[in-house]
């Protein structure tokens, strides 16, 4: 049977069990906030980030000598395992939690102590010879250690989902070169607009989600200011002079990130709004792909019954009752976690307007929130990119049936026969159910040369291109 230690806090005593690297405030933590279900260990970024918080501090602290040699190595080594993803298992607190963090940053604290202890050759919770509170968490806070941590490993996720975003984004361009030449009608409104090419329709959603990944690497660039060597309000407390500049630059060349430190800690220490700001481009960008996904839903609507212009990848039988049925599962399921996304920044906005006074107690929502959205739709996007966007077909069939009947080819004939004659053409093809063209015809009003030549795809759809530019659309 697993032995247990005795260890205490302003509270009292408890036993701990023996074979856990966390203590007596993780174990408090545990049994006060069993609410999601999901852990620190969920997310590894968060994790590394926080090592490498602990790992820079005990390195200024050192430098400052403010920390014995033997217990610095100690720590920092505990850090780079940690780091390398080593005792994650032990990071055990539920994100939604309450005092600002704090369980957050007492079970990073007492992992790090008590590997480090083990390292030194002591026993777990043996605290007189390196202390979580007194060594590991020497010259910091909850109230700089966590939000520090937070926007460090944001950066991390955001890096990650910006390379998702641009695999989608390749696909799309491949998709937009290969329907260069398919024409088809647009539509506004769910009615027919005038022609374009496929190329173009999915060169837009291509530029589109460039536009939403320009914005989340511009609000991912905010986080790299930080509050840390602020402590407990920003003034500093706690820290010797020069500790904040030395830790946040030591923090910069650790992660090879230009981190830097807060304008006004103290502002930076009460102050959500850049976590917001991230949050709004993420919705944005869901935002996009919510529009997308049901647009190509609506495209391959059918298949006999529907638009079905283009064909999605089968990747899975669609019903238990109809046989044969294939569904857009892929645009479904990227649609739904767009939509969990959108919502996820509603709480993001009004936990980051909780903020009172000098302290944001409700920054673990945030952390919750934001890595729960990024981690979903880098998933998804992966997914939908390779399961759904690389497959699609372009139903050239149908595509032609809808350019050649669509009454919107009266539009082409203003400039020669004026509004009111087109539209008189228009409505007089859809009541004799035939096309602009032959009405045109038989009515004399053009010679089939120009008729032609009027209706030509290409001279209907335009030659214009998505430029590069990425401020201007």
């Amino acid at each position: 049977m697993q032995g247990y230690r005795l260890e205490h806090d302003l509270l009292g005593e408890r036993q701990v069990p023996e074979g856990v690297y966390y203590g007596i405030h993780t174990l408090r933590a545990l049994e006060n906030f069993d609410i999601s279900g999901v852990r620190l260990c969920h997310f590894p970024a968060l994790i590394r980030a926080l090592a490498y918080v602990k790992k820079a501090s005990a390195l200024a602290n050192f430098r400052f000598g403010r920390l014995e040699s033997e217990k610095a190595e100690s720590i920092v080594q505990t850090c780079d395992e940690i780091i390398e993803g080593k005792f994650h298992d032990q990071f055990v607190v539920d994100l939604i939690q309450g005092g600002a963090g704090t369980s957050i940053n007492m079970n990073v604290n007492e992992v790090i102590a008590n590997r480090a202890l083990e390292r030194l050759g002591h026993r777990r919770g043996e605290y007189r010879y390196l202390h979580p509170l007194d060594h590991v968490n020497r010259s910091q806070s909850t109230n700089d250690v966590v939000p520090s941590a937070l926007r460090l490993a944001l950066r991390f996720e955001v890096e990650k989902l910006g390379s998702a975003l641009s695999e989608l984004i390749e696909e799309l361009h491949r998709k937009a070169d290969e329907f260069e030449k398919v024409y088809k009608i647009g539509r506004t409104e769910n009615q027919d607009a005038v022609p374009m090419t496929l190329g173009q329709e999915f060169r837009a959603y291509a530029v589109m989600m460039e536009e939403g990944k320009r914005r989340l690497e511009a609000a991912a660039d905010s986080l790299l200011c930080l509050n840390l060597g602020g402590t407990a309000i920003g003034t500093g407390i706690n820290t010797v002079p020069g500790y904040a500049e030395t830790v946040v630059q030591i923090l910069a060349d650790l992660t090879r990130l230009p981190l830097r430190r807060a304008r006004d800690p103290v502002e930076a220490t009460q102050d959500a709004s850049e976590l917001a700001v991230l949050s709004s481009a993420l919705k944005n960008v869901a935002v996009q792909l919510a529009k997308m996904c049901r647009d190509l839903r609506w495209l391959s609507s059918g298949p006999r019954s529907g638009l079905n212009e283009i064909c999605l990848p089968a990747v899975q039988a669609g019903s238990s009752i109809m046989p044969g049925k294939v569904n857009p599962v892929m645009p479904e399921m990227l649609e739904q976690v767009s939509l969990r996304v959108m919502a996820s920044d509603l709480t993001v906005t009004l936990a980051a307007e909780r903020g009172e006074l000098q302290l944001n107690a409700f920054l673990p929502l945030i952390a919750f929130e934001l890595h729960q959205s990024i981690g979903w739709l880098t998933r998804a996007l992966q997914a939908f990119a390779s399961k759904c966007v690389a497959g699609i077909r372009a139903n050239e069939d149908r595509l032609r049936q809808y350019v050649e009947t669509s009454l919107s080819l009266a539009a082409a004939l203003v400039p020669v026969l004026g509004y009111e004659k087109a539209t008189e053409v228009a409505q007089k093809a859809h009541q004799e159910g035939r096309t602009i063209r032959e009405v045109v015809l038989a009515e004399k009003l053009l010679t089939e040369d120009e008729v032609d030549d009027l209706l030509n795809p290409e001279q209907l759809v335009g030659r214009l291109r998505a430029t590069s530019h990425s401020n201007c659309r």
